[in-house]
């Protein structure tokens, strides 16, 4: 590990406070001269880090540049036995934690970017990722048999992971849109993907991967298409940095994933969920269908009710949904024939 690397470090984990450089690098073992240099090298990469004599360095709280040394310090539990790898820009997150599956990859990985070119969403759709303004994530991991009988319930648990991370940092009170998005205050701030990697060599799954991608803060205007649905955790005023939400969240997922085939994190869930009690429009295929949302059953799929009292169980992969209130009224398919 390089000087500047470890003094980046130290600083993240004393965010917002005076260290100096004499103690620097006593702790590092290095000379007063390493660690002057290391800083000024960081200076010039543009964190905001202040100087000031008999007191020493600060990196200042605002400083919001995703880095491997920002986001390390912070993990806990069974996610900091895991690998962070952070890109300034890549095609996806998703497809480098497949790339480096079939590389050969064995242990937990955790690959972050600051921007994406070719991120993409549920059903092949892209998903708008900007520099500076969102946390786009994913978790390569190799589940025991245990959990892996439980894959079908990894988006669910992701969800309730970023809920989690996001209230702990902040008061902010994040809600679910079954099966896979983030509202706060009625709009879209989080989308998840899961992705199964297959073993080429017996034709069974060896990894998941868990891909996140979090509108942070505001960073400019959104494309016009999602202009009206999508919205961001903090605005302009964020009260943690990219880098502890982006911990934190790895944080929240591997517990859960310690203990998944228990299924105690529906409940969370279930009190989280926009939908539950609402009417709703869902779709399959080209067909639209309306119903009640009436539950979340013990295996995540979401319990609906037509207004004839028939119920269906749906399924992660089959439909898409949203509150009716966001579209026009539409018949069942009891009425549709």
């Amino acid at each position: 590990m390089s000087v500047k690397t470890e003094v980046l470090s130290c600083l993240e984990q004393n965010r917002g406070k005076d260290i100096s450089g004499e103690s620097l690098a006593q702790q590092l073992g290095v000379s007063r001269a390493a660690v002057w240099k290391a800083i000024n090298s960081l200076k010039q990469q543009g964190y905001p880090i202040e100087s000031v004599t008999n007191r020493g360095y600060r990196l200042l709280e605002s400083s919001d540049i995703l880095s491997e040394e920002g986001i390390a310090p912070f993990l806990n539990g069974d996610a900091a036995s895991a690998k962070v790898v952070v890109f300034d820009e890549i095609d996806s997150t998703n497809m480098e934690a497949k790339r480096r599956a079939a590389n050969g990859d064995k242990n937990p990985i955790i690959i972050v970017a600051d921007q994406q070119s070719m991120g993409r969403g549920r059903f092949g759709r892209s998903f708008y990722s900007p520099q500076g303004c969102g946390i786009y994530m994913s978790m390569l991991i190799y589940p025991t048999q245990d959990q892996l009988s439980q894959a079908t319930m990894f988006t669910t648990a992701a969800a309730v992971a970023v809920c989690r991370a996001i209230s702990s940092l902040s008061e902010v009170d994040p809600k679910i849109k079954w099966v896979n998005d983030i509202y706060v205050d009625s709009k879209k701030v989080c989308g998840i993907l899961s992705e199964a990697v297959f073993d080429m060599e017996n034709g069974v799954i060896g990894s998941i991967v868990v891909g996140i991608g979090i509108n942070f803060k505001n960073g400019g205007e959104l494309p016009k298409e999602i202009a009206d649905i999508a919205g961001t955790v903090f605005g302009n005023d964020p009260t943690t940095s990219r880098n502890r939400l982006t911990a934190q969240v790895a944080n929240e997922f591997f517990e859960i994933l310690k203990n998944i085939q228990s299924h105690e994190f529906l409940k969370e869930y279930r009190e989280r969920s926009m939908l539950l009690g609402e009417e709703i429009v869902y779709s399959r295929g080209e067909e639209k269908y309306a119903a009640v949302a009436e539950d979340i059953d013990d295996d995540g799929a979401l319990v609906v009710r037509f207004e004839d009292g028939g119920i269906e169980a749906l399924r992660s992969g089959e439909v898409s949904v949203r509150p009716k209130a966001m579209a026009a009224s539409l018949p069942s398919p009891i009425e549709n024939g």
